[in-house]
């Protein structure tokens, strides 16, 4: 939370009340002689510091500062309400006899020259006063509290998707990477030079995931050689070249984007299409426009086969990062046509 708000609550308050005890001299000022003015406003104004600004400013701070922690806070609301008349009660006697011992010393004038009020009415009423402030300082800090609390969940819900998504970050599909590697291995034998190609895409890929996704933008154009890479590590598990198709439309030149944000449908895809000898069975494609990206995936899968609604723990996380990273900024579909599945996410910049 702003460290200001609070000071400017308290600030706001005080000034009002200042408004309050201007406006009192004022009249002070506007019925007396000339002669008068300088000593009746002195007299005036001492004696609204002793009888209202004094004990309101005890009882404030008593209930800003202990009554709402201790008590309050605590939901004990016995004993903050005790302890805040207690409180008033002793500001408001704590400033009687200071005004008692300033009229007896001649310091101030007593206003009330006829005596026609009591020390138990004086102190009720100097009471009453206090815990008008004091009730107005357990309200500005439980405003205060309540936002803190909104903050501190907003914080540590922000630090849960922030620990979710580096899981995402960090995972690589382990059959992806097993299969790789397989199917590398055994191109050793047959075709050294193809397999020392993809070992070098498999390394660019690795190399990507460990220092690229650190950021929270990376370029365009790495993220789109990324997923080239990626599927071209896919394509050794068949002989089928018409099995994914992959297009980029427009310029990807100087624009950014969230690291691994497209892999996990892509993920999804491959998981879904068993059957590589159908061909274009993965579609994929990303349009570049002006003020947007379009990302699309579609896979053929299989009917007997459930195809998943959701893209599993990818899927759901990549909702909450896209929310945390382009709020209000991006559109997610999903369509169903027989036996084919699309995903489109559009990114607005």
């Amino acid at each position: 939370m702003n460290r200001s708000i609070p000071i400017f609550l308290q600030v706001g308050f005080w000034l009002s009340y200042a408004v309050l005890v201007f406006i009192i001299l004022g009249v002070y000022y506007r019925t007396s002689n000339d002669e008068q003015v300088g000593a009746l406003v002195f007299n005036a104004f001492s004696t609204i510091f002793l009888f209202a600004l004094l004990p309101s400013a005890l009882a404030f701070y008593s209930c800003y500062l202990f009554v709402f922690p201790v008590y309050l806070k605590r939901k004990k609301y016995g004993w903050a309400l005790m302890s805040g008349l207690l409180v008033s009660m002793l500001a408001a006697t704590i400033c009687y006899a200071m005004l008692r011992y300033s009229i007896q010393t001649g310091w101030i004038i007593d206003l009330d020259k006829r005596g026609t009020s009591t020390v138990t009415e004086v102190i009720i009423f100097m009471t009453l006063i206090a815990m008008l402030a004091g009730i107005v300082a357990l309200v500005i800090r439980g405003f205060i509290a309540w936002m803190e609390e909104v903050r501190w969940k907003e914080l540590l819900q922000q630090k849960n998707h922030e620990m979710e998504l580096a899981l995402v970050k960090a995972q690589l599909d382990p059959h992806f990477l097993f299969n790789t590697l397989n199917n590398i291995d055994m191109l050793i034998v047959k075709n050294p030079t193809l397999a020392s190609l993809y070992l070098s895409k498999l390394s660019d890929i690795l190399r990507f995931m460990l220092y690229e996704t650190k950021n929270e933008m990376v370029s365009l154009e790495k993220e789109l050689s990324y997923i080239e890479k990626y599927l071209e590590l896919q394509k050794i598990r068949t002989l089928n070249d018409s099995y994914v198709k992959w297009s980029v439309l427009g310029n990807s030149d100087g624009r950014k984007i969230v690291p691994l944000l497209f892999i996990p449908f892509i993920e999804n895809a491959f998981k879904h299409s068993v059957n590589k000898k159908i061909e274009n069975a993965i579609l994929i494609s990303v349009q570049i426009l002006e003020g947007s990206i379009i990302f699309s995936c579609e896979n053929y899968f299989d009917p007997y086969r459930s195809q998943s609604k959701e893209n599993g723990i990818g899927d759901d996380l990549i909702k909450k990062r896209l929310e945390l990273l382009y709020p209000g900024q991006y559109q997610l579909r999903k369509n169903v046509k027989g036996h084919t599945y699309q995903v489109v996410l559009s990114i607005y910049e």
